[in-house]
């Protein structure tokens, strides 16, 4: 995926991983719960991968991850 953005969706990803191991979710189990691939949330995920999301599927992992969506956009 090319974007000027790619820096924002590597620290998105980052956000979902660290918040998923928060809550002590494996990827396949966290997968499950959102209703998507393992390899979606691996691409999602992955350091080196720019994979984008929908709105619908941000809020999704927002709810499951009991944080707000805007927690998983900031910049720190």
């Amino acid at each position: 995926m090319k974007t000027e953005f790619s820096d924002k969706y590597i620290t998105l990803g980052l956000k979902i991983s660290y918040y998923r191991r928060k809550a002590g979710f494996t990827q396949e189990y966290f997968a499950e719960l959102i209703d998507k691939s393992v390899s979606f949330v691996g691409q999602v995920e992955g350091p080196g991968t720019v994979r984008g999301v929908s709105l619908e599927t941000l809020f999704k992992i927002a709810q499951v991850l009991k944080v707000s969506p805007s927690k998983l956009l900031e910049e720190d």
